[in-house]
């Protein structure tokens, strides 16, 4: 029986990361975002915390090799993969440290790697850190459209909410594998990949946290504090050494039925309680 990724209950486990030096890149993750470094092999660096992860290895500089969703049960795995066989996708069997066994992968319409697979427990190592489970992928497209009808419209997302213009261009697309308002997310911009991940703080005295964590190793934020009007969450945002953008929200709004919500593209949109990063004009 086929599933959506919205049954399956899919959730962000990981995100593996191309960089020019990423022993460096991993170094800093480990330190910037509270988590345990260690070499991994097939040459890569995994930096681990409470649950979040995130994989390094040599390659172009804000490249995605891939992100990886984990589904709550070997059903629900089977039944995704039935979906994507159904919906012409091709789903391919892949490797991961960080799945079990069992997990396939899918080639969005930009070119983004997505694995699907089941969870391998981090319960062997006690991991300790501020709290911030790695929570959503933001990708940036010249086809915002073409990426919810692949995610939303043959995977199974849910959407959320919708950012569009006054002429009706979508130009953000929020997308949900849970009751999480969107653990996947789309913006329009003038190139292909990776426009921001996030972490999940759940309160706002835990966003303090992380924003004194980041001045003790003088990381400054470059936007926020904020809240966003689609998932009415708080949110910090801060760079990494390669620039890629890392937030870090809390209070993230939680679905079980509602209609889809559109906004205005504006930076009011973005952020209600001030100046709003704009990816692109229309």
């Amino acid at each position: 029986m086929s599933l959506t990724a919205l049954q399956t209950s899919a959730y962000l486990h990981h995100i593996h990361f191309h960089s020019p030096n990423p022993e460096r890149l991993a170094g800093w993750y480990g330190s910037a975002m509270n988590m345990q470094l260690e070499s991994v092999p097939g040459d890569l660096w995994l930096t681990s915390g409470p649950a979040r992860q995130v994989l390094f290895s040599k390659g172009e500089t804000n490249k995605l090799a891939h992100a990886g969703f984990a589904v709550r049960d070997a059903e629900s795995l089977q039944g995704l993969r039935e979906r994507a066989e159904q919906m012409g996708i091709s789903p391919r069997a892949t490797e991961t440290p960080l799945l079990q066994p069992g997990a396939f992968a899918v080639t969005d319409p930009d070119g983004n790697d997505i694995f699907f697979g089941l969870a391998i427990s981090q319960s062997v190592r006690m991991l300790k850190g501020i709290r911030g489970p790695i929570q959503h992928l933001t990708l940036a497209s010249r086809n915002v459209q073409a990426i919810e009808d692949f995610y939303a419209g043959k995977l199974g997302f849910g959407v959320s909410d919708r950012v569009v213009t006054e002429q009706g261009k979508v130009m953000t697309c929020f997308m949900r594998g849970n009751h999480e308002h969107h653990n996947l997310a789309c913006f329009y911009k003038d190139r292909q990949g990776v426009d921001h991940h996030s972490y999940e703080a759940g309160e706002w005295d835990t966003i303090r946290d992380w924003a004194d964590h980041f001045a003790s190793l003088d990381i400054q934020l470059f936007w926020g504090p904020g809240r966003h009007g689609p998932g009415n969450n708080l949110f910090i945002f801060i760079k990494d050494p390669d620039g890629n953008w890392i937030e870090v929200s809390a209070e993230l709004e939680v679905i079980h039925d509602r209609p889809v919500k559109i906004w205005p593209h504006q930076e009011r949109t973005l952020n209600l309680w001030g100046r709003g990063v704009l990816r692109a004009t229309e």
